[in-house]
């Protein structure tokens, strides 16, 4: 039977994201994402929901977090599932969280505005601006075409 764990969810962070250093010397953050899901009841009433989220973000990704990220910044989480589950004081405890594959920042450090495209290190492409030399010509000259 084949089975799927992949997440998309998009949201702003709670708090700072917060990096700690593992004895292997890898890098973990912390991030704590807010859901918003607004919908209308049966009656016509407008109802909002936050589903919280706890995310772990590695390596390098991590980092780049920390640096460009903070409280209240919009960010594009894809990643994976992951259930857990301790003892504490006797007490059974478990929880459901996210690993992040790839974090997308939603708008540029230091700005409101979004810019749909990944910081440096942040799990995708390094975004680049488009160059107006490598937009294709509108003059008809059909010389350069290869074929």
């Amino acid at each position: 039977m084949a089975s799927l764990n992949k997440v998309f969810l998009i949201g702003n962070l709670t708090r700072d994201p917060e990096v700690r250093y593992l004895p292997s010397g890898a890098a973990v953050g912390d991030l704590r994402l807010a859901v918003n899901r607004k919908y209308k009841t049966q009656q016509g009433e407008d109802k909002e929901e936050t589903c919280f989220v706890g995310v772990a973000v590695w390596g390098r990704q991590a980092e780049t977090c920390q640096q460009y990220l903070s409280k209240g910044s919009p960010v594009l989480i894809e990643g994976r599932l992951r259930y857990e589950e301790w003892e504490k004081d006797g007490q059974k405890n478990n929880r459901l969280s996210v690993t992040a594959e790839r974090v997308q920042f939603m708008s540029s450090p230091g700005r409101g505005g979004s810019y749909g495209g990944d910081a440096p290190g942040a799990g995708g492409g390094e975004r680049r601006p488009a160059s107006q030399d490598s937009a294709p010509s509108e003059s008809g000259d059909d010389d350069d075409l290869p074929f």
